[in-house]
């Protein structure tokens, strides 16, 4: 019995660094940071325990909003998702709509301008894509910003800047440190049309402001020397086609 017990403890211990050794690869690979790595490792925990699949949400989601599959059928196989942090609202847009799909942010943080550092409490501004889609996150659903990009570690590496962070979602609830929090209701129709074109092709600009209505130099204010490319590059972006 006593070899028996011990087998199974080792089995256990054996399996818990597997698993660890195994998501901490991924994580590094990705540059993700510990908080992040820690919300992936939840997130694969709960999926082998048969809490929530991808599957799972989004046929849950469909049930709820049958009207989604068509939406996401019109949508040309792409996304852009813009958020504008002065406006606090996220519009996701697809070159099959006429119109794009708008919600509101359910919380803030931060000010206007870049995010700088892990800490920090902003949300990034740059065009970003989307890494993975986690059905299991502490805030209902999350689709994962790829915050920083290689613009950002350029920057960053210029300024002798570390630690920039990583652990960017856009999520549900109505809480949020550097985060885009849109609420419940919304992140399921995000999170649904997302997966229904696929993650790589899905872009992100997140913007200081909208700058389609015409630049406003007071809401681009900044000590950074190379925070006017940034906007200028953001610009761009919210001006570009698909």
């Amino acid at each position: 019995m006593v070899m028996k017990i011990r087998s199974i403890v080792i089995g256990v211990v054996v399996g818990g660094v597997i698993f660890a050794g195994g998501v901490s690869a991924v994580a590094w690979q990705k540059g993700w940071s510990i908080r992040e790595t820690v919300e992936l490792g939840a997130g694969v925990i709960a999926s082998k325990t048969s809490r929530h699949t991808i599957a799972d949400r989004t046929t849950a989601i469909l049930a709820k909003k049958p009207k989604l599959k068509g939406i996401a059928a019109s949508a040309g196989g792409k996304l852009r998702i813009l958020v504008f942090k002065n406006e606090r609202t996220v519009e996701v847009h697809a070159p099959g709509w006429k119109a794009p799909r708008i919600y509101p942010m359910t919380a803030f943080s931060g000010t206007l301008g870049p995010k700088l550092r892990e800490g920090d409490g902003q949300i990034p501004e740059g065009i970003y894509g989307i890494g993975y889609l986690n059905p299991n996150s502490s805030y209902y659903l999350s689709l994962k910003v790829t915050y920083p990009n290689a613009s950002d570690k350029l920057r960053a590496k210029a300024d002798g800047r570390a630690n920039l962070g990583g652990d960017i979602m856009i999520h549900g609830k109505a809480v949020t440190i550097g985060c885009v929090p849109v609420g419940d209701d919304a992140i399921e129709d995000i999170f649904y049309l997302a997966s229904a074109v696929g993650i790589k092709n899905v872009s992100v600009v997140i913007a200081p402001y909208d700058m389609r209505k015409g630049r406003k130099p007071e809401l681009e204010r900044s000590p950074l020397k190379w925070y006017p490319n940034l906007c200028n590059e953001i610009n761009t972006a919210l001006s570009g086609k698909f």
